[in-house]
């Protein structure tokens, strides 16, 4: 499921707390409550090209985090979630924007998951071909990169032209 989320080192949990979000109304969050899941993050480095389909592969960094989740009902604990996950896409974002209304926080589910049971896993490099098909030559090899860019800030059509976009979205254009 795509959502925003963030993660609190030094949240209530041993380890640190990885927040999620969504629609009250998305049934896999609400399904997910008291239950054990996994959560499963992935970024596409690079499409590994080899000189045989079996070695073909993927540069990528991934994490997988399993727990149980737990609603997080304490208003405290859900505002600092929900600012920290603004923060995460855009820093201090949410230090510029109004308070959440009761009828947002109402149709909003903010689930934990202690972070103390989750592994990492990574590939990089060049193809990793049998020394028979690199002899044999004729076939190119290598690695096309996959990037993900972030273009310029284009104002929405409702602000008035007075209003500059802040230094912190600025910011994501050099991050």
């Amino acid at each position: 499921m795509p959502t925003a989320f963030a993660v609190d080192y030094d949240g209530p949990d041993r380890g640190g707390t990885l927040y999620l979000h969504g629609s009250v109304a998305a049934r896999s969050l609400v399904a997910a409550v008291g239950v054990d899941v996994c959560v499963t993050v992935t970024q596409l480095d690079g499409l590994v090209l080899a000189r045989s389909a079996f070695h073909h592969s993927m540069n990528y960094r991934s994490a997988v985090i399993h727990g149980c989740a737990r609603r997080v009902d304490d208003l405290r604990e859900r505002g600092k979630a929900l600012d920290a996950m603004v923060d995460h896409i855009v820093p201090d974002r949410s230090s510029q924007l109004r308070s959440n209304t009761r009828k947002e926080l109402a149709a909003t589910v903010v689930l934990a998951l202690p972070l103390y049971e989750a592994s990492v896993k990574s590939r990089s490099g060049p193809p990793q071909d049998d020394e028979a098909d690199i002899e044999a030559g004729g076939v190119w090899a290598g690695v096309v990169s996959v990037q993900t860019t972030v273009g310029p800030a284009t104002i929405a059509d409702d602000v008035n032209d007075q209003i500059q976009a802040p230094s912190n979205v600025d910011a994501v254009l050099t991050r």
